[in-house]
């Protein structure tokens, strides 16, 4: 009881310290809310300028994150990882190791990315087939399938026709021996509608034999004995091969 007593009487009622009116609690504590907000929006600003910023149907560049049985975690730099399908890579890839995707959607239902790997590999074939296509350049591929009317060309992972009739300058006999070559060609039509592409090796046979034409006509003169090769037999003479022009030779000139 002496115990309590001394407990009751240890509490004076007076008042120690700064003393604040509710108002002023009050604005107190919304005056550190608006704080808040504001450190908030920093950081917010401050973590949405580290991200990249990107746009549905572009190829981007990202780093391969982590590799699964099935799936690859691609970091492009967003607010969320990509997942790529394991068998969209034809060679091998390790964790850190850079790669360019196609960005299909920003967010599916999952609120994660939706990439391809396959996607941004056929772009960047056909972004080379259309290169060379426009600055009239030489590209090289395999021969990979003979169909009707010609053969199926490997140009960059891409199939592309070439007709029977481009293959040479000669009409060619037997399709099948050139399947495995390797050759240069030309690209002399695309469709980017349906992705079709069209290449040619006589056409650049036809460009080497056009200059040689030229340098052999320019040093040719009347009179002179020259030798060529007989390319074909018509009714009224034969046609001659000079080495890259053609000339012909009368049936009323030939002794026999």
């Amino acid at each position: 009881a002496d115990e309590e007593a001394r407990t009751i009487t240890a509490f004076s009622g007076a008042i120690t310290g700064a003393v604040m009116t509710l108002e002023e609690a009050n604005s107190a504590d919304s005056a550190e809310a608006d704080k808040e907000v504001v450190v908030d929006h920093d950081l917010l600003a401050l973590y949405e300028s580290s991200m990249t910023s990107v746009e549905e149907n572009e190829v981007v560049e990202g780093r391969v994150v982590t590799i699964g049985e099935k799936d690859v975690v691609i970091d492009i730099g967003f607010k969320s990882d990509g997942i790529v399908a394991r068998n969209e890579f034809d060679t091998d890839i390790t964790p850190g190791d850079e790669v360019l995707v196609y960005l299909e959607r920003i967010e599916d239902r999952n609120g994660q990315l939706v990439l391809s790997k396959r996607r941004a590999d056929e772009l960047r074939r056909w972004q080379l087939i259309e290169d060379a296509h426009t600055n009239d350049t030489i590209v090289e591929g395999e021969i990979i399938n003979r169909i009707k009317g010609g053969m199926i060309v490997n140009l960059f992972g891409s199939e592309a026709f070439l007709p029977g009739s481009q293959i040479d300058i000669r009409p060619v006999r037997d399709f099948d021996a050139y399947l495995g070559k390797r050759m240069e060609f030309k690209v002399v039509k695309i469709n980017p509608l349906n992705g079709n592409v069209v290449v040619s090796h006589k056409a650049l046979i036809e460009k080497d034999l056009e200059a040689q034409r030229e340098k052999i006509l320019s040093t040719m003169e009347a009179g002179q004995v020259i030798e060529g090769t007989v390319k074909n037999i018509t009714d009224f003479g034969v046609f001659i091969d000079l080495g890259g022009v053609d000339g012909l030779l009368h049936i009323t000139d030939l002794s026999w």
